[in-house]
């Protein structure tokens, strides 16, 4: 039943996509700025215990699998499309539908983490001009989550604990849990409508998404035996899932914006099908070997 919903939202932005494409980015930016960002200040208002490590595990893990395709490929495009993967419409829905709401702290944690990382390197990756350090600065402090992650800090202020459970927050919690898993895969299912790609390209894609879990399990490995993180079966789950993510969606825009062309279109088109391929059967593994997860 976890699946039903992101899949009946899929299939109506795949089979939809003529009368829905108007509206896509409208659902594009109200997933984005609103919906996401509320269930960032949940999440931290309601602290869980190990968020503030995986915030800092997600933004190293990222430094390091860029800097490590860099150092091979020479190429910075490539390389951000390898480590900036896309948490916020797909790895929600995702840990929603293979975990359920308990997986919501670990994957937003690595979304933010991820974030951060993303809108300091994608414009300094993607422009052929060397950026002041104050633009970079300033797109970070107007990204969604950073906005997010202030009004949190804001509300920490106060202890709200005693509000975690009223009906209306979790209420309002639950409606939002669910319009994010509708929009992400919506979404989705809209852009792979109406995207191309060959069988090498897809075949491209498995093979370097599979490469990065392979490594990950090397950080996850790392994480579990020198950082505070939570040791729960279901926190490390979630994590490598998160590895097994599809690159992140705005960076053909940036790229677009910044050099005129679209190449990363491709290479995010194939690796949201390879994602979608290998995070179906890495949950089917999961739930088998750990039915109780």
């Amino acid at each position: 039943m976890a699946l039903l919903l992101p899949l009946i939202s899929f299939l109506i932005g795949y089979r939809g996509v003529h009368y829905l494409k108007s509206i896509r980015p409208l659902l594009a930016t109200l997933l984005a700025r609103l919906l996401i960002p509320l269930v960032i200040i949940y999440n931290m208002v309601f602290y869980k215990e190990g968020s503030l490590w995986l915030i800092g595990f997600s933004i190293l893990s990222s430094i390091v699998l860029f800097s490590l395709f860099y150092f091979f490929a020479k190429d910075k495009l490539r390389a951000l499309c390898f480590s900036y993967l896309n948490g916020v419409w797909l790895g929600l829905p995702f840990a929603l539908a293979v975990f359920g709401p308990d997986a919501m702290p670990t994957i937003i944690a690595l979304y933010i983490g991820g974030s951060l990382f993303g809108n300091i390197s994608a414009v300094i990756a993607v422009s052929q001009a060397r950026q002041h350090w104050t633009f970079i600065l300033k797109n970070v402090l107007q990204s969604p989550p950073v906005i997010a992650l202030s009004i949190a800090a804001i509300l920490s202020f106060w202890d709200l604990s005693r509000f975690e459970f009223e009906p209306i927050v979790q209420w309002t919690y639950a409606a939002n849990k669910f319009l994010v898993t509708f929009a992400g895969m919506c979404i989705l299912g809209m852009w792979l409508s109406q995207v191309r790609i060959q069988l090498s390209d897809l075949k491209r894609s498995l093979l370097l998404i599979s490469g990065r879990f392979i490594f990950a399990l090397l950080l996850a490995a790392g994480a579990y035996a020198f950082l505070p993180i939570p040791h729960h079966v279901l926190t490390y789950s979630v994590m490598m899932m998160y590895f097994l993510l599809p690159p992140a969606a705005n960076i053909v825009a940036l790229e677009t914006y910044y050099q005129g062309t679209g190449i990363s279109a491709k290479y995010i088109a194939s690796g949201t099908i390879a994602s979608t391929i290998l995070i179906g059967v890495y949950s089917v593994l999961v739930h088998t070997m750990m039915p109780t997860l």
